[in-house]
């Protein structure tokens, strides 16, 4: 049995106002998506890496593989137009070589700092739950809107979480998840843990962290690096 790190690689990166996609800007000199793919390769329960690729970036992918020694990426998927369709080209592409007992962990190319532990706790979680998604507790009030402008409405805050990735289970369910979905007529649905819960299953939470970050912004970009050479410090000790 297989567990598998699917690594979400196919957005285009408009908010970054960059002139190439995220994934591929380079921190420190590294391409974000090589940090990403470290982070699998180096975990020991992890046997395989498979990437969702913008189209027209699989070379560049390649060589990253290559240039950073990630022996355990072994296949590239074609992207689609919304996130939803390039993870459905991720699972049904793994259902081709893989059985239904193979664990998948999908994450997000752009969160290159998830550490060893969370990738354990969600691989053990989705063994003894199924869908599980990374989570960590909501901090903040938070506030509903329409206008955007303003609000008369709160949420307890007690009960949300704030999803990460990776958000995972075992192959079989996510191909069948993929299938009810097409019955449903659900196209774009924002992630794999949102997608379950609108065929109407559940979905268990495994143990995120707030230096998880998503690279979304500059700032996300400033965040990444002090958090790079917070690591560094910690290891020069």
């Amino acid at each position: 049995m297989a567990t598998i790190g699917l690594i979400i690689a196919g957005g285009v990166g408009a908010r970054m106002q960059q002139a190439i996609p995220k994934q591929f800007m380079t921190v420190f000199d590294k391409p974000i998506i090589a940090y990403t793919m470290e982070k699998f390769e180096n975990h020991p329960a992890v046997d395989v890496i498979a990437v969702v690729c913008l189209d027209g970036w699989e070379n560049i992918l390649t060589s990253y593989a290559k240039q950073y020694n990630i022996t355990k990426f072994k296949h590239v998927f074609p992207a689609g137009s919304v996130g939803q369709e390039s993870i459905k080209n991720g699972i049904m592409g793994l259902s081709e070589h893989y059985g239904d007992d193979a664990i998948v962990l999908i994450h997000d190319a752009i969160r290159p700092n998830l550490s060893k532990d969370i990738i354990s706790d969600c691989i053990g979680s989705i063994e003894k739950n199924g869908f599980t998604v990374v989570v960590v507790p909501c901090n903040e009030a938070m506030m509903e809107t329409y206008d955007f402008e303003s609000s008369e409405k709160s949420f307890p805050r007690d009960n949300l979480k704030r999803t990460q990735t990776p958000q995972g289970a075992r192959l079989g369910q996510l191909v069948e998840l993929h299938k009810k979905a097409k019955e449903k007529g659900i196209t774009n649905s924002i992630a794999t843990c949102t997608l379950v819960t609108e065929v109407g299953d559940k979905i268990y939470f495994s143990a995120g962290s707030g230096k998880n970050v998503k690279i979304t912004t500059q700032e996300d970009i400033d965040i990444f690096k002090a958090l790079l050479k917070q690591g560094e410090n910690v290891y020069n000790k």
